[in-house]
Protein backbone atom coordinates (compact mmCIF):
# COMPACT_ATOMS: atom_id res chain seq x y z
CA UNK A 1 0.00 0.00 0.00
CA UNK A 2 1.37 3.43 -0.99
CA UNK A 3 1.99 5.73 2.02
CA UNK A 4 -0.23 8.80 2.03
CA UNK A 5 2.67 11.28 1.93
CA UNK A 6 4.02 9.78 -1.31
CA UNK A 7 0.90 10.62 -3.37
CA UNK A 8 1.00 14.46 -3.09
CA UNK A 9 4.79 14.53 -3.53
CA UNK A 10 4.53 12.23 -6.53
CA UNK A 11 1.82 14.35 -8.10
CA UNK A 12 3.92 17.52 -7.67
CA UNK A 13 6.99 15.87 -9.18
CA UNK A 14 4.96 14.28 -11.94
CA UNK A 15 3.31 17.57 -12.82
CA UNK A 16 6.68 19.28 -13.12
CA UNK A 17 7.90 16.38 -15.27
CA UNK A 18 4.89 16.61 -17.57
CA UNK A 19 5.47 20.36 -18.04
CA UNK A 20 9.13 19.77 -18.93
CA UNK A 21 8.30 16.81 -21.23
CA UNK A 22 5.78 18.92 -23.16
CA UNK A 23 8.17 21.83 -23.51
CA UNK A 24 11.00 19.53 -24.61
CA UNK A 25 8.68 17.46 -26.83
CA UNK A 26 9.67 14.25 -25.02
CA UNK A 27 6.65 12.10 -25.96
CA UNK A 28 8.07 8.90 -24.48
CA UNK A 29 8.72 10.60 -21.14
CA UNK A 30 5.23 12.08 -21.25
CA UNK A 31 3.72 8.62 -21.71
CA UNK A 32 5.79 7.16 -18.87
CA UNK A 33 4.85 9.96 -16.50
CA UNK A 34 1.18 9.48 -17.37
CA UNK A 35 1.35 5.80 -16.43
CA UNK A 36 3.16 6.60 -13.17
CA UNK A 37 0.70 9.33 -12.20
CA UNK A 38 -2.23 7.03 -13.01
CA UNK A 39 -0.81 4.44 -10.61
CA UNK A 40 -0.63 7.09 -7.87
CA UNK A 41 -4.13 8.49 -8.36
CA UNK A 42 -6.04 5.28 -9.08
CA UNK A 43 -6.57 4.41 -5.47
CA UNK A 44 -8.13 7.84 -4.77
CA UNK A 45 -11.25 6.86 -6.72
CA UNK A 46 -13.82 9.12 -8.34
CA UNK A 47 -12.89 11.52 -11.13
CA UNK A 48 -9.41 12.11 -9.69
CA UNK A 49 -8.19 8.82 -11.13
CA UNK A 50 -8.88 10.08 -14.65
CA UNK A 51 -6.89 13.36 -14.28
CA UNK A 52 -3.51 11.98 -15.52
CA UNK A 53 -5.14 10.42 -18.58
CA UNK A 54 -7.02 13.60 -19.49
CA UNK A 55 -3.87 15.63 -18.82
CA UNK A 56 -1.89 13.36 -21.15
CA UNK A 57 -4.41 13.84 -23.97
CA UNK A 58 -4.28 17.61 -23.58
CA UNK A 59 -0.46 17.64 -23.35
CA UNK A 60 -0.19 15.37 -26.37
CA UNK A 61 -2.48 17.57 -28.45
CA UNK A 62 -0.58 20.68 -27.38
CA UNK A 63 2.73 19.06 -28.31
CA UNK A 64 1.36 17.86 -31.66
CA UNK A 65 -0.09 21.31 -32.48
CA UNK A 66 2.91 23.45 -31.51
CA UNK A 67 5.75 21.06 -31.93
CA UNK A 68 7.43 19.57 -35.00
CA UNK A 69 4.79 16.83 -35.39
CA UNK A 70 4.82 13.24 -34.17
CA UNK A 71 4.04 11.30 -37.26
CA UNK A 72 1.91 8.21 -37.53
CA UNK A 73 3.93 6.05 -35.06
CA UNK A 74 3.73 8.70 -32.36
CA UNK A 75 0.02 9.21 -32.90
CA UNK A 76 -0.65 5.48 -32.87
CA UNK A 77 1.32 5.04 -29.67
CA UNK A 78 -0.62 7.83 -27.99
CA UNK A 79 -3.92 6.27 -29.03
CA UNK A 80 -2.85 2.87 -27.74
CA UNK A 81 -1.76 4.40 -24.43
CA UNK A 82 -5.06 6.23 -23.96
CA UNK A 83 -7.09 3.18 -25.00
CA UNK A 84 -5.12 0.84 -22.75
CA UNK A 85 -5.34 3.03 -19.66
CA UNK A 86 -8.99 3.75 -20.34
CA UNK A 87 -9.80 0.04 -20.68
CA UNK A 88 -7.95 -0.75 -17.48
CA UNK A 89 -9.85 2.02 -15.73
CA UNK A 90 -13.23 0.80 -16.91
CA UNK A 91 -12.43 -2.77 -15.97
CA UNK A 92 -11.28 -1.70 -12.54
CA UNK A 93 -14.45 0.32 -12.04
CA UNK A 94 -16.54 -2.70 -13.02
CA UNK A 95 -14.61 -4.92 -10.61
CA UNK A 96 -15.01 -2.37 -7.83
CA UNK A 97 -18.77 -2.24 -8.44
CA UNK A 98 -18.92 -6.04 -8.44
CA UNK A 99 -16.97 -6.26 -5.17
CA UNK A 100 -19.27 -3.64 -3.60
CA UNK A 101 -22.31 -5.63 -4.72
CA UNK A 102 -20.88 -8.85 -3.28
CA UNK A 103 -20.17 -7.11 0.00
CA UNK A 104 -23.72 -5.82 0.10
CA UNK A 105 -25.10 -9.30 -0.59
CA UNK A 106 -22.85 -10.85 2.06
CA UNK A 107 -23.87 -8.27 4.65
CA UNK A 108 -27.55 -8.74 3.79
CA UNK A 109 -27.27 -12.52 4.19
CA UNK A 110 -25.34 -12.27 7.45
CA UNK A 111 -27.66 -9.73 9.08
CA UNK A 112 -30.80 -11.29 7.61
CA UNK A 113 -29.96 -14.84 8.69
CA UNK A 114 -29.26 -13.52 12.19
CA UNK A 115 -32.66 -11.82 12.35
CA UNK A 116 -34.35 -14.97 11.02
CA UNK A 117 -32.77 -17.12 13.73
CA UNK A 118 -33.82 -14.68 16.45
CA UNK A 119 -37.44 -14.47 15.21
CA UNK A 120 -39.81 -16.49 17.40
CA UNK A 121 -43.11 -15.99 15.58
CA UNK A 122 -44.22 -16.54 11.99
CA UNK A 123 -44.91 -12.80 11.62
CA UNK A 124 -41.40 -11.97 12.83
CA UNK A 125 -39.86 -14.51 10.43
CA UNK A 126 -41.71 -12.95 7.48
CA UNK A 127 -40.70 -9.45 8.60
CA UNK A 128 -37.04 -10.47 8.93
CA UNK A 129 -37.10 -12.23 5.56
CA UNK A 130 -38.59 -9.25 3.74
CA UNK A 131 -36.04 -6.97 5.39
CA UNK A 132 -33.20 -9.22 4.19
CA UNK A 133 -34.55 -9.21 0.63
CA UNK A 134 -34.89 -5.42 0.70
CA UNK A 135 -31.26 -5.10 1.86
CA UNK A 136 -30.11 -6.97 -1.24
CA UNK A 137 -31.35 -4.02 -3.29
CA UNK A 138 -32.35 -6.18 -6.28
CA UNK A 139 -35.96 -5.02 -6.52
CA UNK A 140 -37.73 -1.96 -5.06
CA UNK A 141 -41.10 -3.73 -5.04
CA UNK A 142 -41.40 -7.07 -3.27
CA UNK A 143 -44.13 -9.02 -1.54
CA UNK A 144 -44.35 -12.16 0.56
CA UNK A 145 -47.69 -13.85 -0.08
CA UNK A 146 -48.84 -16.36 2.52
CA UNK A 147 -52.07 -18.17 3.24
CA UNK A 148 -54.51 -17.12 5.95
CA UNK A 149 -57.22 -19.76 6.36
CA UNK A 150 -56.65 -20.84 2.77
CA UNK A 151 -56.78 -17.35 1.28
CA UNK A 152 -53.59 -15.75 -0.06
CA UNK A 153 -52.65 -12.40 1.44
CA UNK A 154 -49.65 -10.08 1.22
CA UNK A 155 -48.09 -10.63 4.67
CA UNK A 156 -44.85 -8.72 4.07
CA UNK A 157 -44.04 -5.99 1.55
CA UNK A 158 -41.76 -3.23 0.34
CA UNK A 159 -42.26 -0.49 -2.23
CA UNK A 160 -45.52 -0.37 -4.15
CA UNK A 161 -46.78 -3.58 -2.50
CA UNK A 162 -46.99 -1.95 0.94
CA UNK A 163 -50.47 -0.63 0.18
CA UNK A 164 -51.66 -4.22 -0.29
CA UNK A 165 -50.52 -5.50 3.12
CA UNK A 166 -52.99 -7.94 4.76
CA UNK A 167 -55.46 -7.67 1.91
CA UNK A 168 -56.74 -10.89 0.32
CA UNK A 169 -55.56 -11.49 -3.23
CA UNK A 170 -58.96 -12.92 -4.17
CA UNK A 171 -62.35 -11.76 -3.02
CA UNK A 172 -64.01 -13.76 -0.26
CA UNK A 173 -65.95 -16.63 -1.80
CA UNK A 174 -63.88 -16.65 -5.01
CA UNK A 175 -63.78 -20.05 -6.66
CA UNK A 176 -60.00 -20.03 -7.24
CA UNK A 177 -58.14 -23.12 -6.13
CA UNK A 178 -55.64 -21.17 -4.08
CA UNK A 179 -53.05 -23.75 -3.20
CA UNK A 180 -52.68 -25.00 -6.81
CA UNK A 181 -53.10 -21.70 -8.64
CA UNK A 182 -49.97 -21.18 -10.75
CA UNK A 183 -51.23 -17.77 -11.85
CA UNK A 184 -50.99 -16.38 -8.33
CA UNK A 185 -47.95 -14.25 -9.21
CA UNK A 186 -49.88 -12.55 -12.01
CA UNK A 187 -52.77 -11.94 -9.64
CA UNK A 188 -50.39 -10.32 -7.16
CA UNK A 189 -48.76 -8.17 -9.84
CA UNK A 190 -52.19 -7.06 -11.01
CA UNK A 191 -52.49 -5.24 -7.69
CA UNK A 192 -49.77 -2.81 -8.82
CA UNK A 193 -50.27 0.13 -11.21
CA UNK A 194 -49.08 -0.85 -14.69
CA UNK A 195 -46.40 1.87 -14.76
CA UNK A 196 -44.46 0.33 -11.83
CA UNK A 197 -44.65 -3.35 -12.70
CA UNK A 198 -41.70 -3.55 -15.09
CA UNK A 199 -39.91 -6.91 -15.01
CA UNK A 200 -40.97 -9.40 -12.38
CA UNK A 201 -39.86 -12.64 -10.81
CA UNK A 202 -41.72 -15.06 -8.53
CA UNK A 203 -40.03 -17.55 -6.19
CA UNK A 204 -41.92 -20.16 -4.13
CA UNK A 205 -41.24 -20.51 -0.41
CA UNK A 206 -41.32 -24.09 0.83
CA UNK A 207 -40.65 -25.70 4.19
CA UNK A 208 -41.48 -28.92 5.95
CA UNK A 209 -42.23 -30.57 2.61
CA UNK A 210 -45.03 -28.27 1.48
CA UNK A 211 -45.68 -24.80 0.07
CA UNK A 212 -45.72 -21.97 2.59
CA UNK A 213 -45.96 -18.92 0.36
CA UNK A 214 -44.69 -17.02 -2.64
CA UNK A 215 -42.20 -14.19 -3.10
CA UNK A 216 -42.96 -11.73 -5.89
CA UNK A 217 -40.41 -9.15 -7.08
CA UNK A 218 -40.92 -6.27 -9.51
CA UNK A 219 -38.52 -3.64 -10.84
CA UNK A 220 -38.08 -1.31 -13.79
CA UNK A 221 -35.07 -1.59 -16.12
CA UNK A 222 -33.26 -4.84 -16.87
CA UNK A 223 -34.78 -8.31 -16.39
CA UNK A 224 -33.56 -10.45 -13.49
CA UNK A 225 -30.39 -12.37 -14.28
CA UNK A 226 -29.75 -16.02 -13.46
CA UNK A 227 -27.36 -14.98 -10.67
CA UNK A 228 -29.96 -12.69 -9.14
CA UNK A 229 -32.59 -15.41 -9.32
CA UNK A 230 -30.17 -17.77 -7.54
CA UNK A 231 -29.65 -15.26 -4.71
CA UNK A 232 -33.38 -14.73 -4.29
CA UNK A 233 -34.01 -18.47 -4.31
CA UNK A 234 -31.37 -18.87 -1.57
CA UNK A 235 -33.20 -16.25 0.50
CA UNK A 236 -36.47 -18.08 -0.10
CA UNK A 237 -34.85 -21.30 1.18
CA UNK A 238 -33.72 -19.54 4.37
CA UNK A 239 -37.18 -18.08 4.98
CA UNK A 240 -38.91 -21.37 4.20
CA UNK A 241 -36.58 -23.28 6.51
CA UNK A 242 -37.35 -20.98 9.43
CA UNK A 243 -41.09 -20.96 8.74
CA UNK A 244 -41.10 -24.75 8.43
CA UNK A 245 -39.21 -25.09 11.70
CA UNK A 246 -41.61 -22.69 13.41
CA UNK A 247 -44.60 -24.63 12.05
CA UNK A 248 -43.13 -27.87 13.39
CA UNK A 249 -42.58 -26.25 16.79
CA UNK A 250 -46.21 -25.03 16.83
CA UNK A 251 -47.47 -28.50 15.95
CA UNK A 252 -45.33 -30.00 18.73
CA UNK A 253 -46.61 -27.43 21.22
CA UNK A 254 -50.19 -28.15 20.16
CA UNK A 255 -49.59 -31.86 20.67
CA UNK A 256 -48.07 -31.18 24.08
CA UNK A 257 -51.01 -29.00 25.07
CA UNK A 258 -53.46 -31.67 23.91
CA UNK A 259 -51.61 -34.25 25.98
CA UNK A 260 -51.67 -31.99 29.04
CA UNK A 261 -55.35 -31.25 28.51
CA UNK A 262 -56.07 -34.99 28.33
CA UNK A 263 -54.07 -35.50 31.51
CA UNK A 264 -56.11 -32.78 33.21
CA UNK A 265 -59.30 -34.50 32.11
CA UNK A 266 -58.01 -37.80 33.51
CA UNK A 267 -57.31 -36.10 36.83
CA UNK A 268 -60.91 -34.91 36.98
CA UNK A 269 -62.14 -38.46 36.50
CA UNK A 270 -60.25 -39.40 39.64
CA UNK A 271 -61.40 -36.35 41.58
CA UNK A 272 -64.78 -36.04 39.85
CA UNK A 273 -66.29 -33.87 42.57
CA UNK A 274 -64.79 -30.88 40.77
CA UNK A 275 -67.11 -31.35 37.80
CA UNK A 276 -65.06 -29.62 35.06
CA UNK A 277 -62.96 -27.53 37.43
CA UNK A 278 -59.79 -27.78 35.31
CA UNK A 279 -61.48 -26.71 32.08
CA UNK A 280 -63.05 -23.70 33.79
CA UNK A 281 -59.94 -22.47 35.57
CA UNK A 282 -57.83 -22.85 32.42
CA UNK A 283 -60.25 -20.72 30.39
CA UNK A 284 -60.69 -18.06 33.06
CA UNK A 285 -56.95 -17.82 33.78
CA UNK A 286 -56.14 -17.31 30.11
CA UNK A 287 -58.83 -14.64 29.77
CA UNK A 288 -57.53 -12.79 32.81
CA UNK A 289 -53.92 -12.93 31.59
CA UNK A 290 -54.92 -11.60 28.17
CA UNK A 291 -56.89 -8.77 29.75
CA UNK A 292 -53.71 -7.84 31.64
CA UNK A 293 -51.64 -7.79 28.44
CA UNK A 294 -49.53 -10.88 29.06
CA UNK A 295 -47.63 -12.09 26.01
CA UNK A 296 -48.56 -15.41 24.43
CA UNK A 297 -45.47 -17.21 25.73
CA UNK A 298 -46.37 -16.45 29.35
CA UNK A 299 -50.01 -17.28 28.67
CA UNK A 300 -48.96 -20.67 27.28
CA UNK A 301 -46.96 -21.35 30.46
CA UNK A 302 -49.97 -20.32 32.55
CA UNK A 303 -52.32 -22.55 30.53
CA UNK A 304 -50.13 -25.59 30.97
CA UNK A 305 -49.78 -24.97 34.69
CA UNK A 306 -53.55 -24.64 35.01
CA UNK A 307 -54.02 -28.00 33.27
CA UNK A 308 -51.53 -29.67 35.62
CA UNK A 309 -52.06 -27.82 38.89
CA UNK A 310 -53.64 -30.82 40.65
CA UNK A 311 -51.41 -33.49 39.09
CA UNK A 312 -50.03 -34.41 42.51
CA UNK A 313 -53.47 -35.66 43.59
CA UNK A 314 -52.68 -38.85 41.66
CA UNK A 315 -50.51 -39.83 44.62
CA UNK A 316 -53.07 -38.95 47.31
CA UNK A 317 -54.85 -42.02 48.79
CA UNK A 318 -58.56 -42.28 48.04
CA UNK A 319 -59.38 -42.39 51.76
CA UNK A 320 -57.99 -38.85 52.06
CA UNK A 321 -58.94 -37.46 48.65
CA UNK A 322 -62.57 -38.56 48.87
CA UNK A 323 -63.13 -38.20 52.59
CA UNK A 324 -66.55 -36.63 53.25
CA UNK A 325 -65.85 -35.14 56.62
CA UNK A 326 -63.19 -32.75 57.96
CA UNK A 327 -59.54 -33.76 57.59
CA UNK A 328 -57.39 -34.36 60.63
CA UNK A 329 -53.87 -32.95 60.95
CA UNK A 330 -52.13 -35.90 59.25
CA UNK A 331 -54.70 -36.05 56.45
CA UNK A 332 -54.32 -32.34 55.81
CA UNK A 333 -50.55 -32.78 55.63
CA UNK A 334 -51.07 -35.51 53.05
CA UNK A 335 -53.47 -33.49 50.89
CA UNK A 336 -51.22 -30.44 51.06
CA UNK A 337 -48.33 -32.49 49.72
CA UNK A 338 -50.00 -32.73 46.30
CA UNK A 339 -48.45 -29.46 45.07
CA UNK A 340 -44.87 -30.63 45.70
CA UNK A 341 -45.64 -34.12 44.37
CA UNK A 342 -47.02 -32.61 41.16
CA UNK A 343 -43.96 -30.39 40.84
CA UNK A 344 -41.63 -33.37 41.25
CA UNK A 345 -43.55 -35.47 38.73
CA UNK A 346 -43.07 -32.76 36.10
CA UNK A 347 -39.32 -32.33 36.52
CA UNK A 348 -38.50 -34.64 33.61
CA UNK A 349 -40.78 -32.80 31.15
CA UNK A 350 -38.09 -30.43 29.94
CA UNK A 351 -40.39 -28.64 27.49
CA UNK A 352 -42.34 -27.15 30.39
CA UNK A 353 -41.15 -23.63 31.29
CA UNK A 354 -40.30 -22.57 34.83
CA UNK A 355 -43.53 -20.50 35.08
CA UNK A 356 -45.57 -23.70 34.62
CA UNK A 357 -43.70 -25.56 37.33
CA UNK A 358 -43.95 -22.53 39.64
CA UNK A 359 -47.73 -22.53 39.31
CA UNK A 360 -48.03 -26.24 40.10
CA UNK A 361 -45.83 -25.93 43.19
CA UNK A 362 -47.02 -22.61 44.60
CA UNK A 363 -50.70 -22.12 43.67
CA UNK A 364 -51.69 -22.68 47.31
CA UNK A 365 -49.34 -20.04 48.72
CA UNK A 366 -51.08 -17.08 50.40
CA UNK A 367 -50.36 -13.39 50.09
CA UNK A 368 -49.89 -13.10 53.88
CA UNK A 369 -47.40 -16.00 53.97
CA UNK A 370 -49.70 -18.55 55.63
CA UNK A 371 -50.01 -20.86 52.61
CA UNK A 372 -48.08 -23.95 51.53
CA UNK A 373 -45.68 -25.54 50.70
CA UNK A 374 -43.02 -22.81 51.18
CA UNK A 375 -45.01 -20.12 53.05
CA UNK A 376 -44.01 -17.53 50.48
CA UNK A 377 -45.35 -14.03 50.98
CA UNK A 378 -46.52 -11.23 48.64
CA UNK A 379 -44.51 -10.73 45.47
CA UNK A 380 -42.19 -13.60 46.40
CA UNK A 381 -44.96 -15.88 45.16
CA UNK A 382 -44.47 -16.54 41.42
CA UNK A 383 -46.74 -14.43 39.25
CA UNK A 384 -48.46 -17.29 37.44
CA UNK A 385 -49.32 -18.85 40.81
CA UNK A 386 -50.70 -15.55 42.17
CA UNK A 387 -52.94 -15.02 39.16
CA UNK A 388 -54.14 -18.61 39.07
CA UNK A 389 -54.93 -18.64 42.79
CA UNK A 390 -57.59 -15.94 42.30
CA UNK A 391 -59.33 -17.95 39.60
CA UNK A 392 -58.97 -21.20 41.52
CA UNK A 393 -60.56 -19.76 44.67
CA UNK A 394 -63.42 -18.21 42.70
CA UNK A 395 -64.21 -21.49 40.96
CA UNK A 396 -64.09 -23.37 44.26
CA UNK A 397 -66.55 -20.89 45.80
CA UNK A 398 -69.00 -21.02 42.88
CA UNK A 399 -68.91 -24.84 42.53
CA UNK A 400 -71.08 -27.19 44.54
CA UNK A 401 -69.22 -29.66 46.74
CA UNK A 402 -70.48 -32.48 48.98
CA UNK A 403 -69.77 -30.31 52.00
CA UNK A 404 -71.22 -27.01 50.65
CA UNK A 405 -73.58 -25.46 48.11
CA UNK A 406 -72.36 -23.28 45.26
CA UNK A 407 -72.05 -19.58 46.07
CA UNK A 408 -73.64 -16.95 43.87
CA UNK A 409 -71.47 -14.66 41.79
CA UNK A 410 -71.97 -11.60 44.08
CA UNK A 411 -71.17 -13.68 47.17
CA UNK A 412 -68.00 -15.11 45.58
CA UNK A 413 -66.80 -11.71 44.36
CA UNK A 414 -67.38 -10.23 47.80
CA UNK A 415 -65.28 -13.01 49.34
CA UNK A 416 -62.49 -12.35 46.83
CA UNK A 417 -62.46 -8.69 47.85
CA UNK A 418 -62.32 -9.73 51.52
CA UNK A 419 -59.32 -12.01 50.82
CA UNK A 420 -57.40 -9.40 48.81
CA UNK A 421 -54.19 -8.64 50.71
CA UNK A 422 -54.70 -11.69 52.95
CA UNK A 423 -54.95 -14.85 50.86
CA UNK A 424 -54.83 -13.30 47.39
CA UNK A 425 -52.85 -10.70 45.42
CA UNK A 426 -54.96 -7.49 45.57
CA UNK A 427 -53.91 -6.45 42.04
CA UNK A 428 -55.16 -9.66 40.47
CA UNK A 429 -58.31 -9.70 42.60
CA UNK A 430 -59.21 -6.22 41.31
CA UNK A 431 -58.51 -7.21 37.69
CA UNK A 432 -60.50 -10.44 37.99
CA UNK A 433 -63.48 -8.78 39.66
CA UNK A 434 -63.51 -6.11 36.95
CA UNK A 435 -63.42 -8.80 34.25
CA UNK A 436 -66.28 -10.78 35.79
CA UNK A 437 -68.46 -7.74 36.43
CA UNK A 438 -67.94 -6.57 32.85
CA UNK A 439 -68.93 -9.99 31.57
CA UNK A 440 -72.49 -10.67 30.50
CA UNK A 441 -72.32 -14.24 31.80
CA UNK A 442 -73.04 -15.42 35.29
CA UNK A 443 -69.71 -17.11 35.86
CA UNK A 444 -66.36 -17.85 34.26
CA UNK A 445 -67.37 -21.10 32.64
CA UNK A 446 -65.96 -19.98 29.29
CA UNK A 447 -63.00 -21.63 27.64
CA UNK A 448 -60.45 -19.58 25.67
Amino acid sequence: MVPRWITPLGLMAGGAGVFWAVSAEQVGLLAGLTVALSALTWGLGGLVRWVPLVGYVMAFLFSAAWGEGLGVPGLLGALLLVAGLGALGLRDSALAAEVAALRRVTAAFQEGSGRLVEANRAEDIVRAGVSMLADLGLAPNLAYVGYVRGTPQVLGARGAFVEQLHRPIYQVGDSHSVQADHALAEEVLALLPSEVRGHYLSVPVTGGGHDLGLLVFSRPGAPFSAAERGMLESCACLIGSQLGQWEAICELRAANDLTLRSLGAALERRDDETGGHTTRVVGASVRLARSLGWDEERIAALRRGAYLHDLGKLAIPDRVLHKRGPLDTEERRIIESHSVIGYNLLQDLHFLPAETLDLVRHHHERWDGSGYPARLRGHDIPETARLFAVVDVYDALTSARPYKAAWSRPQALQELRAQAGRQLDPQYVAAFVEMIEADHHDDVRLVS
